[in-house]
């Protein structure tokens, strides 16, 4: 049977939205004639990006509960009857063969009404430490998709396959093409390159230092592409020069990560994933502002396998010199670091998750 029918949901950031447009992509090549549906969070980044993707979608009216009383949690309850039944009209009208969730608001009262009515649902968890809406719909789905041990502390251990990431299809296959990534960011060939990853918006406290420690990048003799964010270029874009390349966004990440010898990233799951797949030394400074700290809980489950350094943002000052220092002059020490942050590569995950999707189909 060709002509499936599939729901999958999941936004608010782009963490939530990319594995779903990947799974969708994925399940476009073995089923051509299948129709898809994304419902996402009225006013929420995905009612962009899905389009843009090729997909249709529709908006929930809901949001997350603030941490403090406001009128946005006094309307909370509205919402979640309001998404209810909306979630399932879009559910009896679309009649969906499977429903994938990859977290975020708005997939909680999809996969509800979905999983109530015996339609085959299946999650995917990113982090290393479960979102609020994933542990309220763990119950009531078929298959949970995560990507690091240890997950049962969040869910029925028999729903768990551990599949990894979706990441880009272009990382997977990513060709080392170093010549063509030097000469596309204008950088000298055979020096020491520093990729600094703040995610698509950028990272305040990430960008601050990079303008401090460009005189201890000089002094080691490295040079620099700067992904500040779309939100801080003006800010910094004067220290773009000749060894320092300042961008708001990087479009040929494929090149940027060819051309690099060392990363520092923010610690999303997304990002953590494509870096384990890079597999070049990568310093972690995770972000200390998101739900549950899942960022520094990601980071620290690579770094424990000696496979990243992890520096919280608190102890910037105290650390980084040191260790930055000793990842540039040990190149032992960066092959190690390289060698096991690609052990815990999944490149397949995407195809692992259809995996499961598909038997959930056979038993239907």
């Amino acid at each position: 049977m060709g002509n499936y029918r599939f729901i999958l949901s999941g936004g608010g950031t782009g963490g939530h939205i990319y594995p779903a447009i990947a799974i969708a992509n994925e399940l476009k090549v073995r089923y051509p004639d299948a129709e898809f549906l994304f419902v996402g969070a009225k006013d929420r980044m995905e009612m962009e990006k899905v389009p843009q993707a090729g997909y249709k979608i529709e908006g929930l009216w809901i949001s997350g509960l603030q941490r403090k009383l406001t009128l946005k949690n006094l309307m909370f309850p509205l919402k979640v009857v309001s998404s209810l039944m909306k979630a399932a009209k879009i559910v009896k009208r679309f009649k969906p063969h499977a429903v994938v969730g990859t977290g975020g608001f708005a997939s909680g009262p999809l996969l509800r009404v979905a999983a109530g009515r015996g339609i085959p649902c299946l999650l995917q968890e990113q982090n290393s430490y479960a979102g609020i809406t994933n542990k309220l719909l763990a119950s009531r789905v078929s298959k949970i998709c995560v990507a690091y041990d240890g997950m049962e502390a969040f869910f029925p251990a028999q729903k768990l396959v551990k599949t990894g990431n979706p990441v880009r299809s272009d990382l997977v296959s990513l060709n080392s093409n170093t010549t063509e990534a030097m000469s596309f960011f204008k950088l000298q060939p055979g020096k020491n390159t520093l990729l600094v990853l703040g995610g698509s918006l950028g990272a305040r406290r990430v960008n601050q230092l990079i303008a401090e420690k460009l005189p201890l990048f000089k002094n080691l003799g490295i040079q620099v592409i700067w992904q500040c964010g779309k939100l801080y270029y003006e800010e910094y874009k004067k220290h773009d020069g000749e060894e320092v390349k300042v961008y708001p966004y990087i479009n040929r990440m494929d090149l940027a990560y060819s051309a690099a010898n060392m990363i520092i990233s923010r610690a999303g799951a997304g990002s953590v994933s494509e870096l384990c797949i890079v597999g070049k030394p990568v310093v972690f400074i995770p972000s200390p502002n998101v739900a549950e700290d899942h960022q520094t809980k990601n980071a620290s489950a690579i770094a424990k396998e000696d496979a990243a350094i992890l520096i919280k943002e608190e102890n910037l000052e105290a650390e980084f010199d040191a260790a930055f220092s000793r990842l540039v002059k040990s190149e032992e020490y960066r092959e190690i670091l390289s060698r096991n942050i690609k052990k815990l590569a999944m490149p397949n995950a995407t195809k692992e998750i259809v995996n499961e999707i598909e038997k959930l189909l056979k038993k239907e």
